[in-house]
């Protein structure tokens, strides 16, 4: 299990982490789960995106992921993905 800088374990918070642009210390139920997400350096179009170019983007990126999912799992990084960065 991953402590914060304080020592104080921090769930259902994403993090910045070395090997991706995310992480998350996840809990649901008894179950925790630590998990990276996010290709670092890429950028999510938004909530709301105004450019033709980032809502394409964001178009692709729902079809990638099998986002018309309407509940992923919350120990899935397509939750987290999709939650923090779309």
């Amino acid at each position: 299990m991953e402590r914060s800088f304080l020592g104080i374990i921090n769930l259902n918070v994403h993090l910045n982490t070395l090997k991706k642009s995310h992480a998350v210390l996840a809990k649901k139920g008894d179950k925790i789960k630590l998990i990276r997400f996010g290709q670092q350096g890429v950028r999510g179009a938004g909530k709301n995106p105004k450019s033709k170019k980032d809502k394409a983007r964001r178009k692709s990126y729902y079809a990638r992921h099998n986002a018309q999912d309407s509940s992923p799992d919350k120990l899935s990084a397509r939750y987290w993905s999709h939650k923090v960065k779309w």
